[in-house]
């Protein structure tokens, strides 16, 4: 029997180097795949010893990826796991390595941002702006080595951890482990795509449907009765927060019908559409380049 290749700590040291620049080749079709690709040439290498091999391993690592830069490493430790269980004879066809994929990197996208852009970056942000604002060098000198460390360490370990539960992942292929992994993680990324929907897909219909008079007068807000200068502008906002209309006249467009029915469904309709597009193997460029130009042509007809 065959000697087993092992990928080595130095082996996946160097893909965590090189997982650093994961956005160094970022672009609008597959965004991340040119660094996911470069990440992963050190393992390659060592897996497979053939020109053709290795191209074709390049070749499925080329698809589309796009998840927070960060939580990209237990990603990469479980692909490096399972290619070395590929490398070594065992069932995993491209199909599983890209559905293993995309099932983890949306899920992890959405705990990226919260965890390191929301929560430890402006915390050592803070810490290191009192220092400086003290006139103290050290605010700097901490931030840069901070971040870095706990950004590097978080990457590494992450990685190590993916390559070992993806290490016992391959040991249960024939028993289904890996399907059932997979599914749930298509799942759960399914569920919070849904949930992104409404908060970063927005349409607004403009056209306006019924302009009624307010006949209450405590109804809207009386300009003319406000004071001059900051103590005016001061009312007026208190007067909008308490539910004041800004006019005397309830203006009411397709938007606000849409939104009474049910909110959100005109980004709904366009992901599906662009996922419906993509299934149909349509360029996301081209799909870019469209609803730029569909969004350019509706706000000059005045539709949105």
């Amino acid at each position: 029997m065959a000697d087993q290749i092992k990928l080595t700590k130095k082996d996946r040291l160097s893909v965590w180097w090189r997982s650093t620049f994961l956005q160094g080749s970022w672009n609008y079709e597959r965004m991340q795949n040119g660094g996911w690709a470069y990440s992963l040439i050190p393992a390659l290498k060592k897996l497979y010893t053939t020109k053709e091999d290795r191209a074709s391993a390049l070749q499925r690592h080329l698809e589309f990826f796009n998840t927070h830069p960060y939580l990209a490493s237990p990603v990469i430790g479980v692909t490096l796991a399972l290619e070395e269980e590929r490398a070594n004879g065992a069932p995993v066809d491209d199909v599983t390595i890209q559905g293993v994929k995309i099932g983890m990197m949306g899920p992890l996208a959405g705990i990226g941002d919260p965890v390191f852009w929301f929560t430890v970056k402006p915390i050592i942000g803070a810490l290191a702006a009192s220092l400086a604002m003290a006139g103290n060098i050290m605010g700097p000198i901490i931030y840069f080595v901070a971040w870095n460390a706990i950004r590097m360490a978080f990457m590494w370990y992450t990685q190590e951890f993916g390559y070992k539960a993806g290490s016992k992942i391959t040991d249960d292929l024939s028993g289904g482990l890996l399907q059932d992994i997979t599914k749930g993680a298509s799942i759960l990324g399914m569920f919070i795509l849904g949930a992104l929907v409404n908060r970063w897909v927005s349409i607004k219909f403009t056209p306006v449907i019924a302009e009624i008079p307010l006949k209450d007068p405590k109804a809207y807000i009386h300009w003319d009765k406000l004071p001059s200068g900051g103590q005016g502008i001061k009312q007026a906002l208190e007067q909008q927060a308490q539910g004041l209309s800004m006019s005397n006249v309830k203006v009411t467009t397709l938007q606000d019908n849409l939104d009474q029915l049910i909110p959100g469904l005109a980004g709904l309709l366009l992901t599906l559409a662009c996922m419906w597009l993509l299934r149909k193997k349509v360029s996301p460029i081209l799909i870019i380049f469209g609803l730029f130009i569909l969004g350019v042509g509706l706000h000059v007809l005045n539709v949105m």
